[in-house]
């Protein structure tokens, strides 16, 4: 017997895990948000180099919101919508507090790691990557089965044990620990103006002044120093996953909208432009479509690479792709600063 489904949950093709869970929810609330929205009134739009020694290097176009308070969060306080964060070491723990909320009649959104999500299919690659979102809208205890929401439309029935797995991971170097969020929506409210300006500025900032060379600008400068130095060294396996890694994180294959979500942003500018007047918001918008397409060819030249190899020609021209990508979102970002200046 198949899982119950939540009466009235509707399923959505969706661009990036977060806040396609998001989006799951509020609609399922009657607060039908889009994506771009909830990505950008949420400083959700960054950049990050990181690479830690024993795993592979990582880039992510991701902000996390205000500092010490956390993307999902700052979405709720822009949108009326209290969200709280649980982590848990214990795998029961995690499971009971699910069956709780599903009872309560609410969706669930979790964290996992997707490699242990059996309805993906990465080509013969060990891949795990353990920040991704999903959202469970159905539970059947007696067979042990549950229903989830992806980026596709199609729902997934999954037994309970993979769902376990994918939350229990512990690679790294994103380990899920168990992580789930609740929504309370009493209070829901459409973003301000404020609001608005307030998440634009708080991106601005990280792009252009971040508190350390991996993030921003200045990271997008490290990473194209640093890829073609860790090629230089790498093995053919290295080589290859590592590559294939990277073009994942910026196409729209790997849940960022494509252009490493500089599309979704450009699309928020856009949309909130309307929603709050601010025409100086939409000047931007073409910008970041044009930076986009930018990180569209360099993810091909990664997918390129990963199946060719490593040559001084690819690191040639990796180095200069990421630094033409660097001056053009400075000068992006910049502009951006100053086309809101006088509102914040």
């Amino acid at each position: 017997m198949a899982p119950t489904i939540l009466q009235g949950f509707e399923s959505l093709e969706t661009h990036h895990c977060v806040t396609g869970s998001m989006r799951h929810i509020y609609l399922y609330n009657d607060h039908p948000l889009s994506e771009e929205m909830l990505l950008g009134v949420g400083g959700g739009v960054g950049f990050v180099y990181w690479h830690m020694k024993g795993t592979d290097p990582f880039l992510g176009g991701r902000g996390k919101g205000r500092p010490g308070q956390g993307f999902e969060r700052c979405v709720g306080e822009r949108t009326g919508v209290a969200i709280d964060e649980f982590t848990t070491s214990s795998a029961r723990k995690a499971e009971d507090s699910l069956a709780v909320v599903l009872e309560a009649g609410q969706p669930v959104m979790v964290q996992v790691d997707m490699g242990f999500l059996p309805y993906f299919d990465f080509g013969g690659h060990d891949y795990h990557f353990g920040a991704h979102v999903i959202v469970v809208c159905g539970y059947d205890a007696e067979t042990q089965q549950v229903v989830v929401a992806d980026r596709e439309k199609e729902l997934h029935t999954i037994p309970m044990d993979d769902l376990r797995k994918a939350r229990g991971s512990t690679h790294k170097p994103f380990p899920p620990k168990h992580r789930w969020f609740t929504f309370d929506f009493s209070r829901k409210r459409l973003p301000s103006r404020d609001d608005v300006v307030a998440a634009v500025a708080e991106q601005t900032r990280e792009m252009l002044d971040p508190p350390i060379k991996n993030l921003g600008v200045e990271g997008m400068r490290k990473a194209a120093r640093m890829i073609p130095t860790w090629l230089a060294t790498a093995n053919r396996e290295e080589v290859h996953r590592g590559l294939f890694n990277l073009s994942l994180f910026i196409d729209s294959r790997g849940g960022t909208g494509g252009g490493i979500f500089r599309y979704m942003f450009a699309r928020f500018l856009d949309e909130a432009s309307k929603m709050t007047g601010l025409a100086a918001l939409a000047e931007s918008s073409a910008e970041f479509v044009g930076i986009g397409d930018k990180w569209q060819e360099l993810a091909r030249l990664f997918g390129t690479g990963s199946k060719a190899g490593d040559t001084p020609a690819l690191r040639s021209a990796i180095e200069t792709a990421l630094m033409e990508i660097s001056d053009l979102e400075a000068a992006a970002w910049s502009r951006l600063r100053r086309r809101i200046g006088g509102q914040h």
